[in-house]
């Protein structure tokens, strides 16, 4: 690895329809999630989603964030049907996620997947998902809730802690983990919360919830992205 002052952090960027600064459509990330690496010691980069040269593009960085976003399209795990509540399907995201996903977890290089970035590694490992929770009284928007963390897992070492109070926004969950994924979070509705996999090449671990909505007030949210970074050194 070339030696920078900052790691260089990829993190694919989102599709938007709109911004309020810019005219037109826009490629973006949260700046909570920006903020979140910058306070570790990262230096954060979005990267245009073009599924072409992944694997080489990637060489170039010293880490990545696959952040959350709108759902996967059904057919990339096999469903047959979709769901009426999937929102924001787009093809080439999709596309591009599933390739940085394979390509991280491939090189080796350290891999933090958050929300719809878990749910990618889970697909891209030929996992399923719950196309909805169950509505508005079982999914997990605008929720704080506590999750069990797995003793000795690479998150309860990162966490320092077996229990935690994590903010989710998610109606999509995992159905069926994929090959060589272990579960280490739940929610109290047996909501599989965290994915890691021990026979990976390099650092990952991966979040149903988003860290970095709270990583300003609460370390144990921020030490998530200060692993990363100092994985990514």
């Amino acid at each position: 690895m070339t030696t920078r002052t900052r790691p260089l952090i990829a993190i694919p960027a989102r599709f938007a329809a709109s911004t309020s600064a810019l005219r037109y459509a826009a490629e973006v990330n949260a700046r909570a999630l920006i903020e979140a690496v910058w306070r570790a010691g990262g230096e954060p980069v979005s990267i245009h989603p073009a599924d072409s040269d992944v694997a080489a593009r990637l060489a170039r960085f010293d880490g990545v964030l696959l952040p959350g976003g709108g759902d996967l399209a059904p057919h990339r795990y096999g469903a047959a049907d979709t769901h009426d509540t999937v929102y924001d399907v787009d093809d080439l995201q999709d596309a591009f996620d599933l390739q940085v996903a394979r390509s991280a977890l491939e090189s080796g290089v350290p891999l933090l997947a958050i929300c719809r970035g878990l749910q990618v590694v889970n697909v891209a490992l030929g996992g399923t998902l719950h196309q909805d929770m169950g509505g508005p009284d079982r999914e997990h928007r605008h929720v704080v809730q506590p999750v069990t963390i797995r003793q000795g897992s690479l998150l309860a070492r990162v966490v320092g802690a077996e229990k935690a109070e994590v903010s989710c926004y998610h109606h999509q969950r995992v159905d069926s983990p994929g090959t060589g994924l272990e579960v280490t979070a739940t929610a109290v509705d047996g909501t599989i919360e965290a994915l890691e996999l021990p026979d990976a090449r390099g650092w990952f671990t991966a979040v149903q919830w988003h860290p970095e909505d709270t990583a300003h007030e609460n370390p144990a949210q921020q030490a998530l992205f200060d692993a990363l970074v100092d994985a990514a050194r």
